[in-house]
């Protein structure tokens, strides 16, 4: 980087425009810039910060009030710099935010922050040819290409040597954090975050698969109905497991001989009870023969009626049209008696005359009405028309006076638009440099509300934390008893399913109806019910549990969060700072809400300019339009009323007299429909009375009254059917019964014993009950006990790589934090910002011992601090005179500035190698140099013409006065009441 001209303007103490040329400073490669106390020549260096970075350095960058109290109110406060980065020539120009008076009334108005920077000569590929103007997209911009944050440019191109003779005496966490801001640690401190929170995850796996294995033991124990023992635990359940399997083979040999004892008594009694079925079923069908021969008679009357409705079944529906005919022909009869009425009421004399007669003079009425059709059109347009001219008329009149309104409405509009404009033009302007503040209040109202969220987090992490003990001991509790009302029920398995058992359903086990003898509960049973409500209450513990350890682990990242995003503020500095945000939000929110309203008045006026001069030429043309269509209709309503006036005839009007033909049509074509209709239905009705005759004849009865006697409706039918047809397959049935090989010789007065044989059965499927019942308890206890083994085994198997694995992460997350077996107690961080600060004494070393003169050295040391706490940053001297490590706090002053400008040139250099190469083709050295004795500054300055080999511009700021007569280019600042002023001085 290096700096070719600065101009500052209402700029701390320079009142009006100061011009520096680098270029010509620079020409010998030092220079010189000096003035009395307070003139501003730290200032200088602060202008060239603040045009790259929008900011200043120290302290005075946290009270933002850089511009001159002296300016003139119209001269803005700016500052410009020009200078060549990476080969690229650029022009940055920035404005702070200040206080201006305002241009209209009273009071001050805040004038926004600006940034440009401009290319000098091509852009490089990727960036607009016209530059940029976003306060943001500058800093990043500037940022990428110098390589390093405003931080670390202070350290590196501004030398503060005041900050740096800190450093020297500073503790470890002061350097540490200065070294963090150079050097951005930030990944490794998240790579020893990463290494906690992993080892915390796998202690939280770790601890769930032992509580894994203990269960499973403890479950083990609890079906196996013995104690843990404390030793050879996999041996034990080896054992228990043998035991249990040969009762299970002794239970298997019982119930085989039980069960067929069982199956040869049941057999017995299918054989007893098939018997007794046989005669059952022979006794049935005698019975239903008996019943059927006494119900002869009656199907005999039954099959009579049945023939006698199927044949009235014909006729039936030719009767019903005939009534329907006859009807017919009533109702057409009298209609042709009311539409001769009709006609008759309309004053038409001849109602006799025959139809076609009738439809002949209908004709001939339709068309004389319908020739009239055309002048009732005409006559209805004469009274609208006449209604038109009054109408035309009055528009005429008023669109004339609203012409001469609309004219004196438009004098006065021209004169306001214009005052509008100049007054939106100022609240566009604080419009657009209102978006920049607010983001930064919105960032500062996001870090307020975190300081204020704070002790509620720690708290929360606490109860969390108490909540997650408390829920793991109500787990423990709930799962024990939960294995003991389990191990109860095993135990009580037979009486359980005896207490199922009701009088006269099967038995789930021997399938018997009766039950003599259940086996009876013991007084410690458990029902299923229990067993399930103590397993729910156990699976609700565990849910409580997992949800208050997840709640407790939230709790821990939120508060992590929480101190990550404050970095050490509180809520005072935060609040203050937000404060003072907004008073100035205040300013341009004021000005900025005014636009909408502005631009509304303007938009308004000027659409209201518009509108009135439309209205007017709209006005002027209605006037015209109204008044000739006023003329032509006057001629045309008069040639009309004539032609209407001969049409009318007697009558009020055309349309009276076209309504009285019609009415004649009307009624003359109804009369002839009527007529035509009655002579149809007579014609019909003879044709179905002949249709009824044949039909009787044809079905064998002499009258309708006969055939309708013999009818029947279609349920009846279908019943007399139904009951024939029952009794026929009812006869059938039987004598196919009797007719069965297996029923030859059974007779229906035969008995068979199947008592005996019942009780022989029962007594049989009690004794494989118990056998039944006994097997499957022991069946269960084995299989139950099979599979808690190789669970057993499968968690013990899942928790040894977990523990190996354990054991390494938690060894290597002690040595990354700093502690364990980390001898020096030096953190991942630390390790690294030593590894840095060694570098830095290092370059530091070859600075301090030429100007030294060889009697001091940097010696950096990674020995850990007392009582055991952190170290690695240790920065001490080595007197080669006395040969012996001292503090550097044991260095006199002009010592101290010796091993300060050591420092900051030997930081300087490690972090532009950090940041990207040799970007310091500018350097500034800001005081200390009043310390020194003369030789020992001829040392120094022979050192700065080290630093200016190779084209390197060096800058010191100073007022010692050997300093002017040794550098011939200075840059002289001089104060007054009205203001600083720069001098160009060369020899």
């Amino acid at each position: 980087m290096r700096l070719h001209r600065l101009e500052v303007a209402a700029f701390g103490p320079y009142r009006s425009r100061e011009v520096v040329d680098f270029d010509a400073l620079g020409a010998d490669g030092l220079f010189l810039l000096h003035g009395d106390t307070g003139a501003g020549k730290t200032t200088l260096l602060d202008a060239v910060a603040f045009a790259l970075f929008g900011t200043v350095p120290g302290a005075r960058g946290q009270v933002k009030r850089l511009r001159c109290d002296l300016a003139d109110p119209d001269e803005p406060t700016e500052v410009v710099l020009e200078l060549t980065v990476q080969g690229q020539r650029l022009r940055l120009q920035r404005s702070p935010e200040y206080q201006r008076p305002k241009r209209r009334g009273e009071g001050t108005t805040t004038q926004q922050a600006k940034a440009v920077l401009r290319w000098v000569g091509p852009p490089p590929a990727g960036q607009p040819p016209e530059g940029l103007t976003r306060i943001d997209e500058v800093g990043r911009t500037v940022q990428r290409l110098l390589g390093m944050s405003a931080e670390q440019f202070f350290q590196v191109v501004l030398l503060p040597q005041g900050e740096f003779a800190r450093f020297l005496r500073a503790d470890t966490d002061e350097r540490e954090k200065l070294l963090e801001r150079l050097f951005g640690t930030k990944r490794f401190a998240e790579v020893e975050g990463w290494f906690r929170e992993r080892r915390a995850d796998r202690r939280r796996e770790l601890d769930q698969q032992r509580q894994e294995l203990r269960e499973w033991t403890a479950r083990f124990a609890q079906v196996a109905g013995e104690d843990v023992p404390e030793e050879d635990v996999s041996g034990w359940v080896a054992r228990t497991g043998e035991r249990i399997r040969s009762s299970v083979e002794q239970a298997r040999d019982d119930e085989k001989r039980a069960r067929a004892a069982r199956e040869s008594a049941d057999e017995l009694l299918a054989e007893r009870l098939s018997a007794a079925e046989r005669v059952r079923r022979v006794r049935e069908a005698h019975r239903r023969l008996a019943a059927l021969a006494e119900q002869e008679e009656e199907r005999t009357r039954w099959a009579a009626e049945l023939e006698a409705a199927r044949r009235a079944a014909a006729v039936v529906g030719v009767a019903a049209q005939a009534d329907r005919c006859a009807a017919q022909l009533d109702e057409a009869r009298e209609a042709e008696e009311r539409k001769a009425a009709a006609l008759a009421a309309t004053g038409f004399t001849d109602v006799q005359a025959d139809t076609a007669d009738l439809r002949k003079l209908s004709g001939k009425l339709r068309e004389e009405a319908g020739a009239l059709a055309g002048l009732v059109a005409e006559a209805e347009q004469q009274v609208r028309d006449q209604r038109d001219i009054e109408r035309h008329a009055e528009a005429a009149s008023e669109a004339r006076a609203r012409v001469q309104v609309l004219g004196e409405k438009l004098a006065g509009i021209p004169e306001r638009v214009r005052d509008l404009r100049e007054r939106l033009d100022v609240a566009i302007d604080a419009e657009a440099k209102l978006g920049e503040v607010r983001k930064r209040e919105s960032e500062l109202v996001a870090a307020v509300r975190d300081a204020e969220r704070l002790p509620a987090a720690e708290r929360a992490l606490a109860d969390a934390g108490a909540a997650a003990r408390e829920a793991i001991d109500q787990h423990q509790e709930a799962r024990e008893r939960f294995l003991e009302l389990r191990r109860w029920r095993l135990d009580g398995m037979a009486a359980e399913l005896a207490s199922r058992l009701t009088s006269g359903s099967p038995c789930p086990v021997c399938g018997s109806s009766d039950h003599p003898a259940p086996a009876m509960a013991a007084p410690e049973a458990v029902s299923p019910e229990q067993e399930q409500a103590a397993e729910e209450a156990e699976s609700r513990a565990e849910r409580r549990r997992k949800s208050a350890e997840a709640a407790k682990h939230d709790a821990e990242t939120k508060l992590a969060a929480l101190r990550e995003r404050l970095r050490g503020r509180d809520g005072a500095q935060l609040t203050e700072e937000l404060s003072l945000l907004r008073r100035e939000i205040a300013g341009l929110d004021a000005l900025a809400q005014q636009r909408a309203p502005l631009a509304k008045q303007v938009q308004a006026a000027e659409t209201e300019q518009r509108e009135l001069e439309a209205k007017r030429a709209a006005e002027l043309q209605a006037a015209t339009a109204a008044e000739t269509q006023h003329r032509a209709l006057t001629e045309r309503v008069a040639e009309r009323a004539r032609r209407l006036e001969e049409a009318r005839g007697d009558h009020p009007d055309v349309a009276a007299r076209r309504a009285h033909l019609t009415g004649i049509v009307r009624a003359l074509d109804a009369l002839a429909e009527a007529r035509s209709a009655a002579a149809s239905a007579a014609e019909q009705l003879e044709r179905q009375r002949a249709e009824v005759r044949e039909a009787l004849w044809r079905a064998g009865f002499e009258t309708v009254e006969e055939m309708r006697a013999a009818a029947r409706d279609e349920a009846t039918v279908r019943d007399l059917e139904k009951r024939l047809a029952d009794a026929r397959a009812a006869e059938a049935a039987a004598r196919a019964t009797l007719n069965e090989p297996e029923l030859f010789g059974v007779g229906p007065d035969d008995e068979v014993d199947v008592e005996s044989a019942r009780a022989k059965a029962q007594a049989a499927r009690e004794r494989a009950e118990a056998a039944v019942a006994v097997l499957r308890s022991a069946t269960a206890q084995a299989d139950a006990l099979g599979t808690l083994a190789e669970r057993l085994a499968a968690a013990t198997e899942r928790l040894r790589p977990l523990e190996e694995e354990f054991a390494e992460l938690d060894a290597l997350t002690d040595v990354v934090n700093g502690r364990g077996q980390n001898a020096r107690k030096m953190s991942l961080r630390s390790y690294v910002l030593a590894a840095r600060l060694e570098e830095v004494a290092i370059a530091a070393t070859a600075r301090l011992q030429t100007m030294s003169q060889g009697r001091y050295s940097f010696v950096h040391s990674d020995a850990a601090g007392s009582h055991g706490t952190r170290g690695g940053l240790g920065l001490d001297v080595l007197d080669d005179f006395s040969g012996t490590v001292r503090p550097a706090k044991t260095l006199s002053g002009g010592e101290s500035f010796l091993a300060s400008l050591s420092l900051a040139l030997g930081l300087a250099d490690v972090v532009a190698a950090e940041t990207g190469g040799s970007l310091l083709d500018t350097l500034f050295v800001d005081e200390g140099f009043g310390t020194l004795d003369s030789e020992t500054l001829d040392v120094v300055m022979n050192i700065l013409d080290e630093l200016r080999a190779g084209g390197r511009v060096v800058g010191l700021v100073s007022h010692v006065e050997e300093l002017r007569q040794r550098i011939p280019t200075r840059l002289r600042v001089r104060k007054s009441r009205t203001g600083s002023s720069l001098e160009l001085q060369m020899a």
